[in-house]
């Protein structure tokens, strides 16, 4: 049983790395046709359109193409890459941020301190095993601060194998916080 789920896991895996590139100069019918329908389409002012590919709340991406009026693809970029999330500054409103990253995993709102803590999944290239999530904090629907939190694995084992854990496969997450601007 366990020897067929992991040759499902590869085969899975290896049917989205061997996915083409969107590339510019690609037609919105070959684009479809290899990527599917995508999440969102925003009619652009002068003609033209942007396609948007969400992954959340499991994936890891924003893929947004844009087209021309011919509808022959310009421009693609994933509205979660770090270049990306850097973009979004103190004084946003939601709507703004929701347009460059696409639809958030979660939303929670603490009342002590009157924020609004949207996040969506991130890739975490250099340490696999570990979720990143960024995390953008609103007060009164205004980006206050971003953030950058990291879930470590629930067995409790990190730093190479050391670190807090139990038999029982309780573990312990840590939480690293990255502001860039106060209100």
């Amino acid at each position: 049983m366990k020897m067929w789920l992991a040759v499902l896991l590869v085969l899975g895996v290896s049917a989205c790395a061997t996915r083409p590139p969107i590339a510019p100069g690609q037609s919105a019918v070959q684009v479809r046709s290899e990527h599917g329908a995508p999440t969102r389409i925003i009619v652009l002012p002068g003609g033209g359109e942007l396609w948007q590919y969400a992954t959340q709340p499991f994936g890891t991406t924003f893929v947004q193409v844009k087209f021309d009026a011919t509808g022959q693809v310009v421009e693609t970029w994933d509205g979660l890459a770090a270049d990306r999330l850097a973009r979004i500054r103190p004084g946003m409103t939601v709507v703004q941020v929701i347009d460059q990253l696409g639809p958030q995993r979660s939303v929670e709102h603490f009342s002590l301190s009157g924020e609004t803590v949207y996040d969506w999944n991130i890739s975490n290239i250099g340490n696999p095993g570990t979720a990143t999530y960024f995390n953008v904090h609103f007060r009164d629907e205004v980006v206050l601060r971003t953030s950058t939190t990291y879930e470590y694995p629930r067995d409790g084992r990190f730093f190479g194998g050391f670190g807090i854990g139990g038999g029982s496969g309780s573990g312990v997450g840590i939480g690293i916080n990255i502001g860039i601007g106060t209100r």
